[in-house]
Formats: structure tokens, C-alpha cells, sequence
């Protein structure tokens, strides 16, 4: 059994019930995916819009692609065609570039949106303050070929795992908050994405339904300093 064969059954082996996993793929080769799909994997994320273009043209045709890295708004025609779910949707007017690609694939593009708990000020996302603002609008529900799905979001990155447990704890709360309030009809917005390599046995505790696992799958990336998506 290989080492991505193995890693792979570990982290399964770990799933509580209600989580997926997303296996983080970017920045590695087509060949280490087709192993990973070949011992039973079928959702790959990636975070980089050319990239991720050639390995769906070469990979499986039932691979589920997640993107979840920041997306730009002049890229989201290159994958509207065939992206299973967008993660990180961090302004209104990503949103609103997803429905018009959407119209024009004749699909319904599915997406979260970035909530921002972390300390770090680098990260994206809307805030729960803004969260709430936004979806007080009401312009979602204007936009028919986009579905919100949920929330995703990333505990800062330290060693404390009881902040990333307090941050992780308020994600969900700020989750079942606006399920509650904006989302009740709507059963598909059922999706919390949080929880990556280093924590994601606390973010399946605390709620979490897809954690996004790389490098405990396929080890360490060889990063591309070209990072244009």
C-alpha cells in the first residue's frame, strides 16, 4: 500500500459521521490524484484556476472539484462550467459575477461564503457583522443561479488549540445563527468547511460537515511561486 494510499485510509478512518473530505490536491501532480481516487477518493480541491483547468481535462469525468482558494472575479468563467462547489466567496461582487456565469453555463453554481473569526488580518472573508449586513439586503435571492450552500472559514494559525476550538465553536454558532434566520426553507444550505491538516479532529468536534486535508494525504507541497488565482 502506498503512502497516499495509506494516509488517505487514516484520515478516512477519522471521518466522523455527517463530514466529508475534501483532499486538498493543489500544487500536486494528476498522478498522485488518480491514486487517491483510485483507493476511493472523489473530492479534490484546488486553489488555482489553471491548474485545477488541466487536471480536470486529464483526471476522472466523475471527480467532484471544489475550488477553494481566494477567486478572482475574471477567472469564474474558466470553471463555472464544471466546479462542484466554490468555498470561499468573500464579496458581494463575486457573488454576482457567479450568477452571470452561471446564466451563461446554464447551471446553478454552488458556493459558500468566507466567514473571517481569525485573528490574522491577511485572511478573507466577510465578517459576521458584514455577513449579517449583506444578507440583510436580500440580493441574494435576486442572484438564481447561484446557491448558497453554507459557510467556510479558517481558525488562525497557532499551536493554541483552545482558540482555534473558541473560534471554530463561534464559526458554527454564527453558522446556525444564519441558517436560522435566512436559510430556514432552504435545505441546501447545510455545508460548515472548516478544519485543515493541522485541526481538523477539533473542527469535526465542533460541527464542521467538509475539512480540507492535503498534506497528510499527499505530504508536503512543492509550492509554485507563480500564484495567479
Amino acid at each position: 500500500m502506498s503512502s497516499i494510499t495509506l494516509n488517505l485510509k487514516n484520515v478516512t478512518a477519522d471521518l466522523k459521521e455527517g463530514t466529508r473530505l475534501v483532499a486538498i490536491s493543489k500544487y500536486h501532480p494528476a498522478e498522485s490524484i488518480q491514486e487517491a481516487y483510485d483507493a476511493g477518493q472523489r473530492i479534490f480541491g484546488e486553489s488555482h484556476v489553471q491548474e485545477l483547468m488541466a487536471k480536470q481535462q486529464t483526471l476522472p469525468a466523475d471527480i467532484e472539484w471544489h475550488f477553494i482558494g481566494h477567486l478572482q472575479t475574471n477567472k469564474v468563467k474558466y470553471i463555472a462550467p464544471f466546479i462542484s462547489l466554490i468555498h470561499a466567496v468573500d464579496t458581494p461582487k463575486l457573488l454576482r459575477e457567479l450568477n452571470k456565469q452561471g446564466e451563461k453555463n446554464e447551471r446553478v453554481l454552488h458556493c459558500l461564503l468566507e466567514l473571517h473569526i481569525a485573528t490574522e488580518e491577511t485572511k478573507y472573508g466577510f465578517s459576521p457583522e458584514e455577513l449579517t449586513a449583506y444578507l440583510e439586503t436580500d440580493e441574494w435571492t435576486t442572484l438564481k443561479y447561484v446557491s448558497i450552500d453554507g459557510l467556510m472559514c479558517m481558525a488562525t494559525n497557532t499551536e493554541d488549540e483552545e482558540q482555534i476550538r473558541s473560534e471554530f465553536r463561534r464559526a458554527k454558532s454564527i453558522y446556525d445563527d444564519v441558517r436560522a434566520r435566512f436559510f430556514a426553507t432552504q435545505p441546501s444550505f447545510c455545508e460548515l468547511s472548516m478544519g485543515m491538516s493541522h485541526d481538523y479532529p477539533i473542527a469535526m468536534e465542533e460541527g464542521s460537515t467538509l475539512i480540507r486535508v492535503g498534506s497528510k494525504i499527499f505530504g508536503e507541497r512543492v509550492y509554485d511561486a507563480q500564484d495567479n488565482s
